[in-house]
């Protein structure tokens, strides 16, 4: 017997869509705490809340994929998620002056690849064409995550571990350097169904 097919509703509370919409929900909340800090509290504030962020980015796609989930909406906000908290983290990083210096061109680095991406996922989706996440792609987030991990900490987490900041910054470049190269290797790809590149 085969299962019922989901409705409308029962996809829209899932669990995987849930866990997509407190990432959402977590951008204002880290964004707030960053912007208000006035000690190290906050900052292990919005430390806690973006961990927590980033761990249900790899929990809603697995969920999805394990339980049979996958919709529609998941698939439109998973990326948007995943955009609006880490340009969100960037900029305010960049405006409190942890992420300075030529250090920012990393930032400017990232948030260009994900501007370019999502403009290209855009009109390839209207031709209904798809260019999967390669496994590059996800290790990139995945470094993008980490090192903004130790920069939202910033100073705080220097008085736990020496050089937090400098660490998150060196880490903040290898991800623009896998961005750089994953932001390539996917136009490429998707720049193959408007233009033969052969030719």
């Amino acid at each position: 017997m085969s299962n019922p097919r989901p409705t409308p509703r029962s996809e829209f509370f899932s669990l995987p869509n849930l866990l997509t919409y407190f990432r959402v929900l977590a951008v204002p909340i880290v964004v707030g705490c960053l912007f208000w800090y006035e000690d190290g509290t906050m900052r292990w504030v919005a430390l806690f809340i973006f961990a927590v962020a980033a761990i249900t980015d790899f929990f809603d796609g697995w969920l999805a994929r394990l339980w049979s989930q996958q919709s529609s909406l998941g698939r439109m906000l998973d990326p948007i998620a995943d955009k609006l908290l880490v340009a969100s983290c960037l900029l305010m990083l960049v405006a409190d002056g942890t992420i300075h210096g030529l250090w920012i061109w990393a930032a400017i680095i990232i948030l260009c690849r994900e501007i370019l991406v999502s403009g290209l996922r855009e009109y390839l989706a209207e031709l209904r064409v798809s260019v999967p996440v390669s496994t590059v792609a996800k290790w990139k987030t995945a470094l993008q995550l980490f090192s903004l991990g130790f920069l939202v900490v910033g100073p705080a987490g220097e008085e736990v571990l020496p050089h937090t900041v400098e660490i998150g910054l060196w880490l903040l470049l290898i991800a623009a350097l896998l961005t750089l190269y994953t932001g390539y290797d996917y136009f490429r790809a998707g720049l193959r169904h408007v233009v033969d590149l052969d030719e």
